[in-house]
């Protein structure tokens, strides 16, 4: 069987020819706006992260963990980051090498898999910014270690996080049609769905898992909101089914 990283990377490479949303990078405006210091960037999808979780950025060292398709690399980047990318998707380091050569700045892209120890020497990073991603992970704990390992100290991590409630329903979000936790890899029946559907080998993760994990790889939380999907059912009864959390390396 093939590895599901390999699965997923081939599905969001293909997500992104089709027009997925977080395949697109930011246009040349976009990217003006931002060097004009008139910016924001996502970790989930709709609540833009406060500034202030951030902080001032010029000459930060910044890895965008799975955060490829040119959307927030190319907004840090503009504000004076030092950036890496690590990213398993061709297509979405693609994204970010077209807009670094448009706007003429410099970054590093890995075409990396970060469920696999990262390509980093340990605290050579200000900042971890970590996008709703680790949904394409099976377990995720090891990932906040290396997080914490590669992060200085007082190094911030900037994670988006799924909490599961979207893996309960059917497509339309109507009728609740499974419980958790959503495993394909424990589930023949399930993986063969997610391969018909084009979805992806996709996991849920507990707030033990995600919070905990953290917690435990040695992060202080400083800060958490919510967030919905943006639309469908669930967005419309404002039912939260992201979180974003930023945790401090002590």
């Amino acid at each position: 069987m093939e590895r599901y990283q390999e699965v997923n990377a081939k599905a969001i490479s293909r997500w992104c020819e089709e027009g997925w949303e977080w395949g697109q990078p930011i246009s040349h405006e976009t990217w003006l706006r931002a060097k004009n210091g008139d910016w924001d960037v996502l970790l989930t999808p709709t609540r833009p992260v406060p500034h202030a979780w951030l902080g001032e950025l010029a000459g930060k060292e910044l890895l965008g963990l799975a955060s490829g398709g040119g959307q927030q690399i190319p907004i840090f980047a503009a504000l004076g980051a030092r950036c890496t990318l690590l990213d398993y998707s061709p297509a979405q380091c693609e994204s970010d090498r077209m807009v670094a050569a448009r706007e003429g700045y410099s970054v590093r892209i890995i075409e990396g898999d970060m469920t696999r120890p990262l390509p980093f020497e340990s605290a050579s990073f200000d900042i971890v910014f970590h996008p709703v991603s680790n949904c394409y992970v099976e377990e995720v704990r090891p990932i906040f270690q290396e997080c914490f390992r590669v992060l200085k100290k007082g190094g911030v991590l900037l994670c988006g996080l799924d909490n599961g409630i979207n893996y309960l329903f059917d497509d339309d979000e109507t009728v609740v049609r499974r419980g958790l936790p959503y495993n394909p890899l424990k589930d023949p029946a399930l993986y063969e769905a997610s391969l018909k559907n084009d979805d992806g080998i996709q996991f849920s993760h507990t707030l033990e898992e995600q919070i905990g994990g953290q917690l435990e790889a040695g992060f202080a939380l400083t800060h958490v909101y919510e967030d919905t999907n943006g639309m469908g059912p669930l967005h419309e009864l404002n039912i939260p089914t992201f979180w974003a959390t930023r945790a401090v390396k002590p």
